[in-house]
């Protein structure tokens, strides 16, 4: 018997958010996402699957279809309660791509792009003062966190006081961005700026470790630490769910 890791209590919290979005409960349902989560946690390609969690190509079907509504995303924004937005942290993380990721549909968007590491994606990622994960977005490895931290800041909830980020977030329109929305700006400035870091909260700066403690945890699902999703849409389910994941024991 493999191991499983939904408890009733967090079956609990996810059947009352399933409802929301009309995932009925059926007599198989919990298994099949176990199963969900089992092959994202091993990093088992579908097919070896154990039996135990139904008929493989049905656990696949179930998760693609639900890849192509967004309804792991919904979930992952449902379960998201009450975050503490007195600071959020923002930073990117490369994840490898393995050769079974690539071989996309024409037309179908991979976000794999090519970098020193090789083909890789980047997952971009803002968590909140208790470290846990409240928005993320995903790119080709080739994207610089500037280029997708607008996007970012831009889907962040309301309320924020400050945010924090490395020097790869060092430009003014991103400065300008975070200003607009109220929020204090946490970034030092580059090597050579004529400004200077004198503004830099440094005691709020050295809690920046907490995205990076957020991916570390991510990474404990092998299917998040390693790419095998050809699509950007499944992929981003797998982030989902793993983000999902954290959330439950709150």
């Amino acid at each position: 018997m493999p191991r499983l890791i939904l408890t009733d209590e967090y079956w609990s919290k996810l059947t009352t958010i399933f409802k929301q979005i009309r995932i009925y409960n059926k007599p198989d349902l919990r298994m099949m996402v176990e199963g969900m989560f089992y092959r994202i946690r091993v990093g088992c390609a579908w097919r070896d699957l154990p039996a135990v969690f139904g008929e493989w190509n049905s656990v696949y079907k179930k998760f693609n279809a639900w890849s192509v509504q967004g309804k792991w995303t919904r979930i992952f924004e449902a379960v998201v309660h009450d975050p503490d937005l007195e600071w959020v942290f923002i930073d990117g993380s490369y994840v490898k791509a393995h050769q079974h990721s690539s071989g996309a549909a024409k037309g179908l968007s991979s976000a794999i792009g090519k970098s020193r590491a090789g083909l890789t994606s980047k997952i971009h990622m803002a968590v909140d003062a208790y470290g846990l994960p409240i928005c993320f977005r995903l790119t080709g490895g080739n994207t610089h966190d500037s280029r997708a931290a607008y996007d970012l800041i831009n889907n962040l909830p309301y309320g924020i006081e400050a945010i924090v980020g490395d020097k790869g977030y060092d430009s003014s329109k991103i400065r300008e961005q975070i200003l607009s929305i109220g929020a204090k700006c946490v970034i030092p400035r580059r090597k050579g700026s004529l400004t200077g870091n004198d503004d830099l909260d440094r005691g709020l700066y050295r809690c920046r470790h907490l995205v990076e403690n957020v991916f570390a945890r991510l990474k404990h699902f092998r299917a998040v630490a390693t790419r095998y999703d050809k699509l950007e849409r499944n992929y981003y389910s797998v982030l989902s769910m793993a983000c999902c994941f954290l959330w439950l024991p709150m």
